[in-house]
């Protein structure tokens, strides 16, 4: 008895034969007539209604770098193996070569399920990938997953996570985070998107940070303990108490000598609703204490007492800290 799935394998690969067929001009009437007939099994109208669905879904393939990377490992191993019949369009870009076997397996395989992760507000989440890393995703972040044979590559594309990464010599891990990369084989660092950069933190092993932007990349390698934010003019590493920084990955927030506006937009990551912090405040008097992420209500009750603020509900649902001699 054959196997229904090997039947629709069949049909996705021809039609995605059909639609490099049809896309090249000029399309003889014959052509026509042949994709009508192969059309009217119900199976082929489908595989071929999916293409185009997916098609119309992604826009156009030739610049994604996603497609390009597989495309190149679907070339390799299709030339290992004998293929009747084998088709390629060029696109126009000149850029990227496909079979049609290649282009039915992005197509119908691998784009629906393109590995992505995100977290909403206040919403924290542990990922476990294939090849045995832990992913700790922060507030507010978006991951992408781009695991090859040659590497496995993430993409930090907004957001903060940890990474506890499964050694792997064959395949380096790599974070991209803006115009910063970081690569580790087995380690523990935490990443965090900026506004100009990127903040890396090394928990344990050793990471190398390549900062991109600039037309001679510049690289630092960090020791446990050390920390980098590239984006500005003289970046490098420094120490820093990297539990404290990691400390939100147990769903904490440590505060030691912190400035009170730094604080308050720390704590407003996690929150919907957020905290305003009104001019006439104390913003750079130091917090020190440790909070549940999330908590408003500790943090604001906590922070009112200690600086003689007041709290007052704001129309939105957020919360205005004021210092009481001016009074909002």
């Amino acid at each position: 008895m054959s196997d229904p799935h090997d039947a629709v394998g069949v049909a996705d690969r021809e039609a995605a034969e059909w639609h490099v067929r049809l896309g090249e001009r000029p399309v003889s009437a014959s052509t026509l007539s042949d994709f009508r007939a192969w059309r009217a099994s119900p199976a082929n109208a489908d595989a071929y209604h999916r293409l185009e669905t997916l098609w119309r879904t992604t826009g156009s393939l030739a610049g994604d770098a996603d497609v390009q990377a597989l495309t190149r490992e679907t070339l390799e191993e299709s030339r290992r193996r004998p293929i009747s019949s084998r088709r390629t369009v060029l696109w126009s870009s000149g850029a990227v070569v496909l079979t049609t076997v290649a282009a039915a397996i992005i197509l119908s395989v691998w784009l629906p399920s393109r590995g992505v992760y995100e977290t909403a507000t206040g919403e924290q989440t542990i990922v476990r990938l294939d090849d045995g890393t832990q992913v700790h995703l922060d507030t507010a972040t978006r991951l992408r997953v781009r695991y090859q044979k040659a590497e496995r590559r993430l993409v930090l594309e907004r957001g903060q996570a940890l990474f506890i990464v499964a050694h792997d010599a064959g395949r380096p891990f790599r974070v991209e985070a803006g115009e910063t990369e970081v690569t580790a084989l087995g380690t523990t660092f935490d990443v965090r998107r900026e506004d100009a950069g990127a903040r890396v933190t090394l928990v344990t092993g050793s990471v190398a940070v390549t900062d991109t932007k600039t037309a001679t990349p510049r690289q630092w390698r960090l020791a446990p303990g050390q920390q980098l934010r590239t984006g500005g003019r003289a970046p490098r590493p420094e120490p820093v108490d990297a539990a404290q920084t990691t400390s939100w990955s147990e769903g904490r927030l440590i505060f030691r000598n912190t400035p009170l506006r730094e604080a308050v937009a720390e704590v407003n990551r996690y929150l919907p609703d957020k905290i305003v912090l009104s001019a006439g405040a104390p913003g750079t008097v130091a917090v020190n204490g440790v909070f549940d992420a999330g908590d408003r209500d500790a943090f604001v009750a906590a922070a009112s007492d200690l600086f003689d603020l007041q709290a007052r509900p704001e129309a939105g649902g957020g919360v205005r800290l004021s210092a009481r001699s001016v009074g909002g």
